[in-house]
């Protein structure tokens, strides 16, 4: 076993399996695979469960979770690293991945609210994270004119509020417009961050 051996979750936010996420994806659990990491690998479009948190975090209001949805909190737990894998719709993220976010992520599981404060009790405290996002808009648009909203909402105001840190960005910019050769240049630089697990 080697010392440097992580448990990663890798969690695929593309709902066509046969996407340029997917590919990037299932090249990082390979080449991780392949380190000796114990790797996890969520497709959150083969799983059932109902997209809608119907009342919110209102106490004793959260419904009973779906099998795929237990399956999912075990592997988080478990994981030393989360890594995501999403495309950037609309400057965001697929309704897949934000409809897995707000019916996984629960208070009591990733944080906990506490009394007379406006900040919670993490409780994903000792993980760390990696999201891969890929869009047809230039990268520098994205972050400058835009303001990366999918990578704020899902660094920021999920992973790091639960307390998942450090929280390192990965942006694959212009794909509609790409040529082969940087297609084997980002699966080569996933696989490398893969066999650190990073």
């Amino acid at each position: 076993m080697k010392t440097n051996q992580r448990n990663i979750l890798v969690v695929l936010g593309h709902p066509n399996p046969n996407s340029l996420c997917a590919h990037l994806a299932e090249t990082y659990v390979n080449a991780a695979k392949d380190s000796g990491h114990n790797v996890s690998f969520l497709k959150l479009a083969d799983l059932k469960f109902d997209y809608n948190l119907y009342m919110g975090h209102k106490k004793d209001s959260i419904p009973t979770l779906e099998p795929d949805l237990v399956q999912s909190q075990k592997l988080i737990s478990e994981a030393d690293h989360l890594v995501f894998v999403f495309p950037s719709w609309w400057a965001s993220m697929p309704a897949v991945l934000k409809a897995w976010i707000d019916r996984v992520f629960l208070p009591g599981f990733t944080f906990k609210y506490r009394k007379n404060s406006p900040f919670p009790e993490k409780l994903l405290l000792g993980k760390t994270a990696r999201i891969i996002v890929t869009m047809d808009a230039p990268s520098w648009y994205y972050k400058w004119f835009n303001k990366s909203p999918g990578v704020q909402l899902l660094k920021f105001g999920t992973l790091e509020f639960c307390g998942v840190a450090p929280v390192k960005v990965t942006i694959f910019g212009e794909v509609r417009t790409r040529k082969p050769k940087h297609f084997l240049k980002w699966t080569n630089f996933v696989e490398s961050l893969a066999m650190r697990g990073e």
